[in-house]
C-alpha cells in the first residue's frame, strides 16, 4: 500500500481540466518531483494533496485512507503535512516568530519553541537574523524561512511548489542544498514540483512527467531521460535528437531505420514498415574526424553546420542529411579544430538510442 496515492484526482476550473484522472503514488520517505511546463497542473495536484482545494472527481489516499470521509480526517491529516509555496510567504514578524508559529499553535512549551527553532535556523543558516523581520530579506533568505517554519512542526509529509524558482543562481543552489540536508537528516516524504529538470535528477527518487494535466510517464530519472515514452515527454525533456525514419529491417530486436536515406542500427522491438522516431541525447555522440575504429554500429558522415561553446562543452550540429547535435568538451573542440565547415563523423551505440512511435 503506497502511503500516498491519487486516484483518478481531476479538478475542472472555469470550463477547463486542469487536471484529468491523476493517478500518483508514493512511497513512505520518497522524494517523488512532478516536472512539466507552466500550466501543466503541477501546482494544482500538490494543493489538492494539501486539502486546499477540493477535486471535482477522484480520490486521496493518505496511507490508505480517504481523506474526505471526514473532516475531522481532514484536519488530522493537515496537520501531518506542510506546504512551501513558490513565492515565500513570510508574516510581519521576526525571522524567529515565524518558524515559531506553527509550534506555538500545537501547543508547545516555550523552552521547547525555543529549543527547536534555535536548532532550525542553524540548519538554514539563519541563526544570526532571528530578530530580523523577515520581511525585510532577500528572496532566498524568506524562502529559508518559509522551509524552516514548514519543517519546525516535523511533518510527515513536505510539499515545495518550484523551490528555487525566481532566485539567483546562489540562492538556488543554497535553497536546493538545504532541501537535501532535510532529506538525508529525516524520513520525511517529499513531493516537489519543479520546472528545473536537473534539480528533478539530482534530488528525486522518483519523477513523474506532467503535461496538459495529464501525468503521462513516471520512472526514476534515467526511464525519464533516457527513454521517453512519446515525442512530447522526449522533447521537454531535452531530448534535442528526434529524427523520423521507418524500420526496414529487424533481426532479433537489432533494428535497421532508414533516416533520410541513411541507416541507423538500433535496439528495438518495433517491426519492419512501423514509423518510428529515432532519439538521441547530444552527449551520445562522438565526434571525430574520421571514421574511427570502435564496436559503435552507427557513424554518420557530415559536415558540421554551426558550434556553440558553454563554459567547458561546445554544442556542434552535424549535417547528415539531416541534423545531428552533438555536445563536446570545449577542448576536445579547439584540439579537433571543429568549427562550420568540417567534415567529421559522428558515432552513436546501438544501446544507446531510444526509439519511440511516430503518430
Amino acid at each position: 500500500m503506497a502511503f500516498i496515492e491519487t486516484i483518478n484526482l481531476g479538478q475542472r476550473r472555469e470550463g477547463r481540466d486542469i487536471l484529468k484522472g491523476v493517478n500518483l503514488t508514493v512511497e513512505r520517505g520518497e522524494v517523488h518531483a512532478l516536472i512539466g511546463p507552466t500550466g501543466a497542473g503541477k501546482t494544482t495536484l500538490l494543493r489538492l494533496i494539501d486539502m486546499l482545494d477540493r477535486p471535482n472527481t477522484g480520490k486521496l489516499l493518505i496511507n490508505g485512507v480517504d481523506v474526505s470521509m471526514s473532516e475531522k480526517t481532514k484536519l488530522e491529516t493537515r496537520r501531518r503535512m506542510a506546504f512551501v509555496l513558490q513565492k515565500p510567504v513570510v508574516f510581519n514578524l521576526s525571522v524567529y516568530d515565524n518558524v515559531a508559529y506553527g509550534l506555538k499553535w500545537r501547543g508547545f512549551n516555550r523552552n521547547q519553541i525555543h529549543e527547536r527553532v534555535c536548532g532550525i535556523l542553524e540548519t538554514v543558516d539563519l541563526g544570526k537574523y532571528s530578530k530580523r523581520n523577515a520581511r525585510t530579506l532577500s528572496g532566498g533568505e524568506m524562502q529559508r524561512v518559509a522551509i524552516a517554519r514548514a519543517i519546525a512542526i516535523n511533518p510527515e509529509i513536505l510539499l515545495l511548489d518550484e523551490p528555487s524558482a525566481n532566485l539567483d543562481p546562489v540562492s538556488a543552489a543554497r535553497i536546493e542544498d538545504l532541501i537535501r540536508k532535510i532529506i538525508k537528516q529525516s524520513a520525511i516524504t517529499v513531493i516537489m514540483a519543479t520546472h528545473d529538470m536537473e534539480q528533478g535528477q539530482r534530488l528525486a527518487d522518483k519523477i513523474s512527467v506532467f503535461i496538459d494535466g495529464e501525468i503521462v510517464q513516471t520512472g526514476n530519472a534515467h526511464e525519464i531521460f533516457a527513454s521517453p515514452r512519446n515525442r512530447e515527454v522526449a522533447e521537454f525533456v531535452g531530448m534535442e535528437n528526434i529524427i523520423d525514419g521507418v524500420v526496414v529491417s529487424n533481426e532479433g530486436n537489432m533494428a535497421a531505420i532508414n533516416v533520410h536515406g541513411k541507416t541507423i542500427e538500433a535496439i528495438t522491438e518495433f517491426g519492419v514498415g512501423e514509423k518510428v522516431s529515432v532519439c538521441i541525447r547530444p552527449e551520445d555522440v562522438t565526434v571525430a574526424l574520421a571514421r574511427m575504429p570502435s564496436s559503435a554500429r552507427n557513424s554518420l558522415a557530415g559536415m558540421i553546420s554551426w558550434t556553440a561553446f558553454s563554459g567547458p562543452l561546445c554544442r556542434i550540429e552535424i549535417d547528415c542529411g539531416f541534423p545531428l547535435v552533438a555536445l563536446v568538451t570545449k577542448k576536445s573542440a579547439e584540439e579537433m579544430g571543429l568549427k562550420k565547415g568540417t567534415q567529421v563523423y559522428g558515432t552513436v551505440k546501438a544501446v544507446s538510442i531510444h526509439i519511440i512511435a511516430r503518430h
